[in-house]
């Protein structure tokens, strides 16, 4: 029989002694990780958990939040009825010692196109919203505000 729950608890009973990093530390390095890096992955799923996307997605972190444009697709479905998400950034080199990665839960929201928050992104980006008019269909833009992040980082051994 499988013990789930005992998996799950895997890092907490491990690190429930651990020395822990200021928070204050801690944050400025996760800031510097997400300013860094400029593709996530993020999770979303209906409320009843029929539909789950894990999309790779191109995003800006500012305002200490993550902004991402997207054409559409099927992770709208799933933020309609949840606005409950995860996202991942990760180095792409795994290699012994060297691997950095952190999960972000979050609650996201669909910002309203054309609305002054989403000039706002544009202007972040560089993007002229005149540009995105001309577009045959709307940009969208999700905003996920961080509720909490885990990061594992091997060089904070």
């Amino acid at each position: 029989m499988i013990d789930y729950e005992a998996a799950a608890r895997h890092w907490t009973d491990r690190e429930k002694d651990a020395k822990r990093m200021p928070a204050d530390q801690l944050r400025r390095h996760i800031d510097e990780f997400v300013g860094s890096h400029r593709v996530g992955a993020l999770a979303t799923a209906t409320s009843d958990g029929s539909l789950v996307r894990n999309t790779p997605i191109e995003y800006d972190w500012f305002d200490g939040a993550f902004w991402m444009f997207s054409e559409g697709g099927l992770k709208f479905r799933a933020l309609q009825q949840n606005s409950n998400v995860c996202l991942a950034v990760f180095d792409p080199d795994p290699s012994f010692g060297s691997l950095a990665g952190l999960q972000v839960t979050g609650v996201a929201n669909v910002v309203e196109p054309f609305s002054p928050a989403y000039e706002k992104a544009c202007g972040h980006k560089g993007i002229d919203p005149q540009r995105l008019h001309a577009l045959p269909f709307t940009m969208m833009l999700v905003h996920v505000v961080p509720t909490r992040f885990d990061m594992l980082c091997s060089q904070f051994k």
